[in-house]
Formats: structure tokens, sequence, C-alpha cells
């Protein structure tokens, strides 16, 4: 059943070369990504492919709704190494509208294990409910919620003392938040990008 992918592979890799017959060997020698995405593991939200980045470009971490919780080690364990040894200049924490993750967080019913990974984003949509139910139109609740759960984790990761540190000792290094648009393929910049530990306290 694998057999398409494979081919698929073989292809892809056909392709690469006959554009840059060097691309391979570059990519052993070095990676030396300025960026780090901090994205939803939905499959519909490829982060290589939707800023145009060859591989070695994007340092990639996601997990279901993009969260950027203190406790989880996989998702620290990635910060630290983008940070402190690749050096990235920019984090992008980036959502996407119609995110599964952030309505089944709020929609009442239970999944199990996915209920507590996702209880953050119950305490955004508690947080801002005046806001929430003053929008009528569910789906555009939604995504104002998704909105909202980026703005959070963009504080999350700048408040991360992994980012603080490198900001203490002069590092260039900036959080970004972002929401992708799976209906028209762009990415709306939330405006909440903070490049220093001043900035934080205007993050919700």
């Amino acid at each position: 059943m694998l057999d398409k992918l494979k081919d698929n592979n073989r292809r892809w890799a056909e392709r690469k070369v006959a554009q840059d017959s060097d691309f391979f060997r570059r990519l052993e020698r070095q990676q030396a990504p300025e960026y780090l995405w901090i994205g939803c593991a939905d499959s519909r939200v490829p982060a290589n492919e939707i800023v145009d980045l060859d591989p070695g470009e994007l340092f990639v971490h996601r997990n279901v709704a993009n969260l950027a919780p203190p406790q989880d080690a996989n998702y620290l364990s990635v910060l630290q190494f983008a940070v402190d040894v690749l050096k990235v200049k920019h984090i992008m924490v980036v959502g996407h509208y119609g995110c599964g993750g952030v309505s089944a967080a709020v929609d009442g019913n239970r999944r199990g294990l996915v209920d507590h990974w996702l209880h953050p984003i119950r305490e955004v949509a508690h947080m801002h409910r005046a806001e929430l139910d003053a929008i009528p139109d569910h789906r555009r609740r939604m995504d104002r919620l998704c909105e909202l759960n980026v703005i959070r984790q963009v504080r999350n990761v700048a408040s991360d003392v992994f980012v603080q540190d490198a900001w203490g000792r002069g590092q260039p290094l900036s959080v970004h938040g972002w929401v992708y648009s799976l209906s028209n393929g762009l990415v709306n910049d939330l405006g909440v990008t903070t490049s220093h530990v001043a900035e934080i306290d205007r993050l919700i």
C-alpha cells in the first residue's frame, strides 16, 4: 500500500537533483534554519510548503492545536535546541482557522487523553468568554478562539527561560503569531510579534 509513497519519494528526489545537483550533499553538511515553526499536526497545514521553503530552512515542531505548554518536554527540547544550538532568529506559532483541536476543546464531548492536552484552550476560552459569547456565528467564534489560542502560545514561548536567556545575552530572536487560512492558503499575521521581555505583558 505504501509503494505509491515510495515512488513519490524517488520522483521527488530526482526532481531535486535535476534542479540542484548539490542539494542533498548540502543538506548533509549542515542544518542552519533561521526559523522555528510551532504548528498544528493537521495534515492540511504543511509547514515548509506554506512558506515555500526547502528542507533545511525551517525547523518544525507540530502537535494538536499548536500548543506551547511549559510542562511538555518534547516541545521544550525542540525550543531549546532551536534557540541555543541552531540560533534561530524567528519563532512562528502558527494556528489555522477551522482547527479541529480548538473546536474539540470546547464542544463538550469527551475524547480521552486529548482532553487533558487541550485544557489550555478551555482556559483561554474561559478567560475570553465575554468576547467569544458576543460573536453569534459559530464559525467566526471558533476562528477567534484559534487566534486567541495562538496569542496565548506566543506568550508561553516568550515567557520561557530559554527565550528570555537568549534575549538576556543579546541574541536576536522574535516570536510571532500567525493563523493560516485553509480557504485561501494565506497566513494572517496577528500583530503580536515579541522581541523583548518587556513586550510580554501586552500579550493576553
